[in-house]
C-alpha cells in the first residue's frame, strides 16, 4: 500500500514539474519572440524614411583629373553604403560626343552601365542630362529639337530600369516668356517619355529654374503626372556675377525647397563644406529632411557632394553620415 501510494505520489510530482516545466519553456520563448519583435522594431526605427543614391557628379573630379573609369561608378557606390545610382551624362563624354549620341554608343553605354549595376547589386535610378539643349529657349525649332535630343535618353532610361531622366529648363530669362516655353518643351518630352514609364524631373539648376515660385507655376501648369521636381538642397542661384562664380541673386533655399517638394519624385542633398560637429556649413539638413518627410516621400535622396575641402570620398561619406544624423533628429 505505501508502495503503491509512493508511486502515485511521484507520478503526480513528475506530471507537477512536467507542467511546470512546459510552462516555462512557453514563457521563455514568449520572452524571446518580444526581445527578437523589439529588436526588429528598433532597428525599423534606425532606418531612415529614405533610400540613400549616389548623385554621380560627386566623383566628376576623380573621372575627369585622375582619369578615373566613369564605368567603376557602381562598384565605388556599392563600397560606400549606397544602394541606387544617380548618373550624369555628360560624364561619359567625349566617349558619347565623340560618337554624336549615336544609337551604337547609347546602347554600349547601356550595356556596360547594366552590366555594372548587376554585378554590384545595384539599383539604377536616375540619368542626370547635361549638354543637350535648351527646354525653355524662345525658339520653338530649337526647343523641339532639343526634345528630341533628349528623347534617346529617354530610351536609355527605360533600358536601364531607371524611374527618371533629370532635364534643365534654360533658356528665357523673361519670366512669362520662360514659363510659357517650359511649360512647351516639358509637355513635348514628357509626352514621349510617358510611353516609356519614365518620369521627366526639372532641377532647380540655375537660371529662373532657380526661382522655386517660378519653377513650380511651372510644374503646376503641365498636367503630366510624369514630370516633377528634383529639389536641390543647395542649387538657387539664380544669376552669377560676370565672370565669376559668386552668386549675385539668390533665392532662399529652404522657401525653394519647400515649393518644389509638393512635385518632387527624387531629392538631391548637395553638400560643399563641414564644420568639426559634420555639419554642412551653409545648409540646414534637419530643416531639410523635414520638409521632405513633412511631403510624404520616402524614394531615394541623392548625396551630391560639391566641395573642395574634403577628397570626394571623404565629402561622399560625411554627406551619407550628415543625412543619416539629420533623419534621427526630425519628428
Amino acid at each position: 500500500m505505501k508502495r503503491r501510494n509512493f508511486i502515485r505520489n511521484s507520478s503526480q510530482a513528475g506530471l507537477a514539474l512536467s507542467i511546470l516545466g512546459l510552462a516555462s519553456c512557453k514563457e521563455t520563448k514568449k520572452e524571446e519572440k518580444m526581445t527578437s519583435a523589439s529588436a526588429e522594431t528598433a532597428e525599423a526605427a534606425a532606418e531612415p524614411f529614405f533610400k540613400l543614391s549616389l548623385a554621380q557628379w560627386s566623383i566628376h573630379r576623380m573621372i575627369r583629373e585622375e582619369g578615373v573609369d566613369p564605368y567603376t561608378f557602381a562598384e565605388k557606390a556599392k563600397n560606400w553604403g549606397f544602394t541606387g545610382l544617380e548618373y550624369v551624362s555628360q560624364l561619359y563624354n567625349p566617349e558619347l560626343a565623340d560618337a554624336d549620341y549615336s544609337e551604337e554608343a547609347m546602347a554600349a553605354f547601356v550595356e556596360k552601365s547594366n552590366a555594372e549595376a548587376k554585378k554590384h547589386g545595384m539599383e539604377n535610378v536616375l540619368i542626370m542630362i547635361d549638354g543637350q539643349g535648351n527646354l525653355a529657349v524662345n525658339d520653338e525649332k530649337e526647343r523641339d529639337e532639343t526634345v528630341e535630343k533628349h528623347k534617346k535618353w529617354v530610351d536609355a532610361a527605360a533600358a536601364m530600369g531607371c524611374h527618371a531622366i533629370r532635364v534643365n529648363l534654360s533658356g528665357s530669362n523673361d519670366p512669362q516668356e520662360w514659363i510659357k516655353n517650359s511649360i512647351d518643351g516639358l509637355t513635348k518630352l514628357g509626352t514621349y517619355a510617358k510611353t516609356k514609364n519614365i518620369n521627366v524631373l526639372v532641377e532647380n539648376h540655375g537660371g529662373l529654374s532657380s526661382n522655386g515660385a517660378l519653377h513650380a507655376e511651372v510644374m503646376k501648369a503641365v498636367t503630366l503626372d510624369n514630370c516633377g521636381t528634383l529639389p536641390d538642397f543647395g542649387n538657387f542661384c539664380i544669376t552669377r556675377k560676370k565672370d565669376s562664380r559668386e552668386c549675385e541673386v539668390m533665392y532662399d533655399i529652404y522657401q525653394g525647397v519647400k515649393e518644389l517638394m509638393p512635385y518632387a519624385k527624387a531629392v538631391s542633398a548637395k553638400s560643399h563644406n563641414f564644420d568639426a560637429q559634420g555639419n554642412e556649413t551653409e545648409i540646414d539638413y534637419v530643416k531639410m529632411l523635414q520638409m521632405v518627410k513633412d511631403n510624404g516621400y520616402t524614394g531615394f535622396v541623392g548625396v551630391e557632394y560639391e566641395g573642395s575641402e574634403l577628397s570626394e570620398p571623404d565629402g561622399i561619406l560625411a554627406t551619407k553620415e550628415l543625412l543619416l544624423k539629420a533623419a534621427k533628429e526630425i519628428s
